[in-house]
């Protein structure tokens, strides 16, 4: 799970930050920063991550509002949130938990620590991803063994179309722009024009669609693309 995660941290101690990053980034998660809570508020809304740590002391807007904002939005209300904070009497804790932080760390703590309670609480939220299996609706992919079945016959794709498919399926309903696909399948530091985006998308569809299965890919008008069975 930890290839494909990527994980926002809201914390304004540039020291912990980095220390942070350098750990996280060692298990394979891409990290994303912001620095204070609105910044934080601001990379949730252009790209929700799969985990948020967040510090509860923030300039502007503290974690405790960051995390009550987030609950309240049905595109954030499942997204898994850790809470980072020097406060450690039982009342303090109570109070992240109940704004709906999913755990809850104690500063100072180690690296090592917020890594499995990371690891932990994204099994939690994605328990059908633990198997390396990922499924929607007729389609499996075996990350294992790189097999995809559609209906349960044999899907054959190419290593992009592989990498898209599996980014659709590890968030099926949700919205991928051009730019957000380019960086999860070829990555940040790769240029590649926006159009090649949309040249192996046919090609995914293509391979998904050769038995005249209905198109389960959504183009969504000056959007992007997701996985939706909601529209037949």
């Amino acid at each position: 799970m930890t290839e494909t995660s990527r994980i926002l941290i809201v914390e304004d101690d540039p020291s912990l930050v980095e220390l942070l990053r350098y750990n996280l980034e060692n298990e394979g998660f891409d990290v994303a920063v912001a620095r204070d809570g609105e910044a934080g508020l601001e990379a949730v809304d252009s790209d929700i991550p799969d985990l948020v740590v967040l510090d509860w002391m923030l300039p502007n807007v503290s974690g405790i509002e960051i995390c009550r904002q987030l609950r309240q939005k049905s595109e954030t209300r499942g997204m898994p949130v850790i809470m980072l904070t020097a406060k450690g009497e039982e009342n303090d804790r109570i109070r992240g938990l109940e704004t709906g932080a999913d755990d809850y760390i104690v500063k100072p703590f180690s690296p090592a620590e917020l890594t499995a309670r990371i690891k932990a609480v994204l099994r939690r939220a994605h328990p059908e991803q633990s198997g390396e299996v990922l499924s929607y609706a007729d389609i499996e992919m075996d990350i294992t063994s790189h097999r995809v079945t559609r209906g349960g016959k044999a899907i054959k794709l190419g290593p992009t179309e592989f990498r898209l498919l599996r980014s659709f399926l590890e968030k099926p309903g949700r919205v991928f722009s051009r730019e957000q696909l380019l960086d999860k399948v070829w990555g940040r530091d790769i240029f590649v024009e926006l159009r090649t985006v949309d040249v192996h998308i046919r090609r995914l569809r293509k391979a998904l669609n050769a038995e005249s299965d209905a198109d389960l890919i959504r183009t969504v008008r000056s959007a992007g693309y997701s996985l939706d069975a909601a529209k037949y």
